[in-house]
This record gives C-alpha cells, sequence and structure tokens, in this order.
C-alpha cells in the first residue's frame, strides 16, 4: 500500500510541475498573433499586424525574446538542478518537495498576472521565469529519490517507464488547460495550474512517505543478496536471462507492526564522489543533447504548427499534444526493451539513431495532411523521449543504487540532479538556438535537431561497445557450456 501510494503522488507532483510549465509555449501564439487576420485596429483603424500583439512581444524580433524567455528559465533550471540535489540528500524530501511546488505555484500565478496587470515589460518576465527555474528544480530530484528509495532493480524500466509518464501527461493537461484561455484571457491558462501544483504540494506534504523504514518496512533490495555479480559491478553490463526475476522477487518491500531499530546515518555522496560512478558522465552528455531535442519541441511546436500547417492556437495546441502521447509510449517501450536486454544505453542509441530521419520526414511531409501530421507526431515523440524518459528514471536510479556506493541511499538525488542538470543545459540551449535560428528558416531548425540527436548517440557508444561485449561473452560462454555437455554425454556413452 505504501509503495502504491508513493508511486501515485509521485506521479501526480511531477504531473503538476510539467502542468505548470507547458502554458508558456501555448501563449506564445497569442502574445504576437497574425492580427491582420482580425480586421483592422477598431481604436484608430490603423492597418498595422501586429496591434492586437502584446508588448514587448509585438516587434519583429519577438522570437528571439520568446526564445530569451524560455532561456531564462531553462538555464535558472539548469543552474539550480546541480545544487538542488545536494540539497535533496540533506533536508527532508517531503519539506524539500512540497515546499517547491507551493513556490512554483507563486511564481507561475505571478506570469499570468502580469495579464491582469496590464504589465508590459520584458524584465517581469525574465524575472518570474528566472525565480521559476529556479524552484522547480526541487522535484526531479525529490520524487526520483522516493521512488528509488522504495523500488528495487528488478523491473525497474518498465515500473519506471510507465511512471514517467508522468511528463507528457502533465504537458497534455497543460496544453488542454492552457488552451481553454489562451484566446480570451491568457492569464488564467498559467493561474489555473498554478493553483493545481500548489494543492499537490499541500497534498503531498500531509501523505508522502520518503523511506520505507519510516513506517516499519524494510528497504528493497538493489543488488543480489547473494554477491556482487559481473552485471552489478557495472550498470552496462548484461542481466542474465533469470536476473531480473530474481532481482524483482527479491525488491518487495516487508512491512512489520513495529518500526525497525534505527541505525546509523550514511552520508550522503559527494558531487565529485557522483561524477566516479561508472556510467555517469556518458549518460550526462548523452542527456544534453537528448533533452536539447525534447525541449525544443515542448516550446516550440505550437508555433511551428501554427507557422507551417496555418492553424488556430488553440488547435495547434491540442495537436502538439500527439507528441506528448508518442512520449509516453515511447518511455514505456524503452524501459520494458531495456529490461528484457538488460541494455539501458543499447536501447537509447538505437532509439536515437532511428530518431534522425523521422525528425528530417516530419519537417518535409508532416503538414501534407491531417493523418500524416498525427502518425508523424507520435513516432517522433516516442523516439525523441523515450531515450530522455529512460535516462532520466531507470538510469538514474541505477546509478545512484550503484553496487560501488554499498547500499548508501544517500546518493540517489546527487545522482539524479547530476545527469537531469547536465541534460537542462540541453534543454536551455535547443529553445534559444530555436530562437535564434528560426528567422533564417524551420528546416534550419530541423537540421540542428537532427545533429543533436547524432551526437547524444554518439557519445553513449563506449557503453553501448561494454554491453555488445557482455552480450557477446554470454553467447560464447553458453556454447562452451552447451559443448562441455554434449561432450561429457558422448564420453559416458
Amino acid at each position: 500500500r505504501y509503495r502504491g501510494l508513493t508511486l501515485v503522488l509521485t506521479f501526480l507532483c511531477y504531473t503538476s510541475y510539467h502542468l505548470s510549465r507547458k502554458p508558456i509555449s501555448i501563449v506564445k501564439s497569442q502574445l504576437h498573433p497574425n492580427c491582420s487576420a482580425l480586421g483592422p485596429n477598431p481604436h484608430n483603424d490603423s492597418n498595422s499586424s501586429t496591434w492586437c500583439s502584446w508588448a514587448p512581444f509585438d516587434g519583429d524580433n519577438y522570437k528571439e525574446l520568446f526564445g530569451a524567455l524560455d532561456n531564462a528559465f531553462l538555464v535558472a533550471y539548469a543552474i539550480g538542478m546541480f545544487i538542488s540535489g545536494i540539497f535533496g540528500e540533506r533536508l527532508p524530501l517531503r519539506y524539500y518537495l512540497s515546499g517547491g511546488m507551493v513556490l512554483s505555484g507563486l511564481f507561475t500565478a505571478l506570469f499570468g498576472l502580469g495579464y491582469f496587470w496590464d504589465i508590459h515589460v520584458l524584465w517581469y518576465f525574465i524575472v518570474v521565469q528566472v525565480c521559476n527555474g529556479l524552484v522547480q528544480t526541487t522535484g526531479w530530484p525529490s520524487v526520483v529519490a522516493c521512488i528509488g528509495n522504495w523500488f528495487g532493480k528488478g523491473k525497474r524500466g518498465l515500473i519506471m517507464g510507465i511512471w514517467n509518464s508522468h511528463t507528457s501527461v502533465g504537458n497534455i493537461l497543460g496544453s488542454l488547460i492552457a488552451g481553454v484561455w489562451v484566446s480570451s484571457a491568457w492569464g488564467l491558462s498559467f493561474i489555473v495550474p498554478s493553483i493545481i501544483i500548489t494543492t499537490m504540494g499541500i497534498i503531498c506534504f500531509f501523505f508522502l512517505v520518503e523511506y520505507p523504514e519510516d513506517v516499519g518496512c524494510s528497504p528493497p533490495l538493489h543488488h543480489d543478496a547473494g554477491g556482487v555479480t559481473s552485471s552489478e559491478k557495472d550498470p552496462e553490463a548484461v542481466t542474465s536471462n533469470e536476473g531480473p526475476l530474481r532481482v524483482s522477487s527479491q525488491s518487495s518491500v516487508d512491512c512489520s507492526n513495529s518500526p525497525e531499530e534505527p541505525t546509523e546515518e550514511p552520508e550522503a555522496i559527494s558531487f565529485l564522489g557522483a561524477l566516479r560512478i561508472p556510467g555517469v558522465v556518458e549518460f550526462s552528455l548523452c542527456l544534453l543533447f537528448a533533452k536539447l531535442v525534447s525541449y525544443t519541441f515542448l516550446y516550440w511546436l505550437p508555433l511551428y504548427i501554427v507557422n507551417v500547417a496555418h492553424f488556430g492556437a488553440k488547435e495547434a495546441g491540442d495537436l502538439s499534444t500527439l507528441f506528448d502521447v508518442g512520449g509516453i509510449l515511447g518511455g514505456i517501450f524503452a524501459g520494458l526493451i531495456s529490461d528484457y536486454t538488460g541494455g539501458r544505453a543499447t536501447t537509447c542509441c538505437v532509439m536515437l539513431v532511428v530518431a534522425a530521419p523521422m525528425l528530417f520526414l516530419y519537417n518535409h511531409i508532416g503538414q501534407n495532411g491531417i493523418g500524416t501530421s498525427i502518425a508523424m507526431l507520435i513516432v517522433c515523440g516516442a523516439l525523441v523521449n523515450g531515450p530522455y524518459a529512460l535516462i532520466t528514471t531507470a538510469v538514474s536510479a541505477d546509478l545512484g543504487t550503484h553496487e560501488s556506493l554499498k547500499g548508501n541511499a544517500k546518493a540517489l538525488s546527487t545522482v539524479t540532479a547530476i545527469i537531469d542538470g547536465t541534460g537542462s543545459i540541453g534543454a536551455a540551449l535547443g529553445p534559444l538556438l530555436a530562437g535564434l535560428i528560426s528567422p533564417t528558416g524551420w528546416n534550419n531548425v530541423f537540421y540542428m535537431l537532427i545533429a543533436a540527436d547524432v551526437l547524444a548517440c554518439l557519445l553513449l557508444a563506449r557503453v553501448v561497445v561494454k554491453e555488445v561485449r557482455g552480450w557477446c561473452g554470454c553467447i560464447a560462454r553458453k556454447r562452451g557450456s552447451s559443448v562441455q555437455l554434449t561432450e561429457s554425454v558422448l564420453d559416458g556413452k
């Protein structure tokens, strides 16, 4: 019951985080719409095409300003993430998470209040975005640490792949909620999500259980109790066919009526100590480019659909949710395959390789018809967000409970923060580059995204080679065993 509660509660918490981030991408097209389609200016009979735009986004440089707005949030998020993991290991997760959610609600609401207060100065929106970016870093390290504390390694990829759909669910709900008021009173597109995340923060404060030991339950086993196998010495090593099932049976949480005896609290891992865990650097750099692609779609896809397919703001926002639907399917698929094969890096690499030509096709034929557009958005969403979801969940939890840590649970937040913080640098660069490149044509934006996908794949090459060698060694050992068995049978005859 406690594990189920933790799973559901952390899912809803992070859904509300993404729900509060999404409105800005929907509202962009309303801050600078095509006013000429609405007719002449009713106030002074001017034919200006920007009379209905929201200053200061009514100039020809509005794309650059939108890029700066996104970048203010994402740069603050990237910087804050590296610090957030350190705090997350040393503060009660329940207080840290719920406090961050309430503050996120506050700053999200302040952005929307700019509409009702009739604010037209850029610095106000930039400052609100920076503050929101900093407080939103409390979310990811906290929820991954909670899940890692309650769930062992067995079937972690599938469980966390399903659980990670909160990212896409939050984006979808955020798009739909923001779309309701985007054309009438866009300030409500921010205020309603702010109320939701604040409410979830209060619920989290009262009901979240951080550790199994807090309620008299034994922690899950992150490694085989019988000793460290070769697959556990390195996160990239291959898991045997029976490994996941065996570990899964040992990863259940047993609860007793009385709390366990208090034990000495282990020291939280240092930043450099976390970097020395095998695989942390490679997956962090891969995520930098994978998240660059994902967040460029997150912030610019609705505007791209408006400009290229000529849909209205609400229709473009609704259509963009299909990318997140694909992301849900991609995350589950990546987790399932990586559990079955034991190859987290190989799964990511294959999906990234296939994603590159699919992005090219979407840009060239994705707007040929509504059916083609729907199919391409779902496929691209699955291939782009699948590796991103796998690295930020199952891989982060695997590395945060690595065998070299000797059972120290005080590393999950730091490792998660390092991986996601590095990825957030890419998340900041993607929308900024899109804002700078898009005036030269959307084709160039997609070429940039394809190049990022290829780089993400190349950075995992060393880890993929280790996994392939592990598989080859496993096959060779099985063949050797079969030969020995055949020889012994023949000798016996």
